[in-house]
């Protein structure tokens, strides 16, 4: 009875914490972005600078996964089957993104792209600019999203039974065929809930972007930097009903990981 007890009390208290710190404060974005009903919300996120904000920050984030799903997936492979001097440092590493607050990130990127660097004048000498423009979002985006792809395919090549790869060698296949034969079937679970996370993370930024983007509306302009902007302007209508598209997205990828990782453990 008492151990009964102290489950239901310790679901309630878990319940009573996801209900004020996520669920209410989500559904408040809701009903404040429908407040006025649907064709105010529609009028919303379909003006033109915020509509285009919206399919920028869309597809940037799917190029940026694209690129996260590729490189990230090297990168686990390298640091789990080759060992060399610094591997644990630059493990370590893959997290830092995790631990640095988003606006450091953009002045990392500011600092080091900007005209007054050696890095940034060199650039600017042959004609390449990497700020205040779309590369510069996805260099942001790249760089916050570093560590989701790594860090879910890395354990799936460490449990990866290697016998499997040296009977394809045995049977005459080469390294390249191997990987994409033996291996990358494998770990595409990973891959895919990975680029995923990515990908709705790429969604959400927007300290990083607030300072390299440029805020250019129609051009260089996020959809987060968008709804800090209405904020700004007292415009919390407009900033619920775009938030509201990305909470959707968002919670939409989450849920298809979360499918996506059960269908993979039966």
């Amino acid at each position: 009875m008492k151990l009964q007890s102290y489950r239901v009390a310790i679901r309630s208290v878990l319940i009573a914490y996801l209900l004020v710190l996520v669920i209410l404060p989500i559904s408040a974005v809701y009903l404040k972005g429908f407040s006025l009903g649907w064709s105010p919300f529609w009028k919303e996120i379909s003006g033109i600078i915020a509509w285009k904000a919206i399919i920028l920050t869309f597809k940037l984030s799917l190029f940026t996964t694209l690129i996260q799903a590729v490189v990230g997936t090297f990168i686990a492979f390298v640091l789990v089957r080759y060992r060399f001097l610094g591997n644990k440092f630059l493990s370590s590493m893959v997290d830092l993104p995790f631990s640095l607050p988003t606006s450091v990130s953009g002045l990392m990127f500011l600092t080091l792209l900007g005209n007054q660097s050696p890095i940034g004048k060199w650039l600017e000498s042959i004609g390449v600019h990497l700020l205040y423009n779309q590369a510069a979002i996805v260099i942001g985006m790249t760089f916050i999203t570093f560590p989701f792809v790594i860090r879910t395919v890395q354990p799936l090549i460490e449990q990866f039974d290697p016998s499997e790869e040296q009977a394809s060698y045995t049977l005459g296949a080469g390294k390249a065929r191997t990987f994409l034969k033996v291996l990358l079937p494998s770990v595409f679970p990973g891959i895919i809930a990975g680029s995923m996370l990515a990908f709705s993370r790429a969604l959400s930024e927007f300290g990083a972007l607030s300072l390299i983007s440029g805020n250019l509306p129609g051009k260089t302009q996020v959809a987060s930097v968008f709804i800090y902007g209405e904020i700004e302007n007292s415009n919390i209508q407009g900033a619920a009903a775009v938030s509201i598209v990305l909470i959707t997205f968002s919670l939409i990828v989450l849920l298809l990981v979360n499918i996506f990782l059960k269908r993979r453990d039966t």
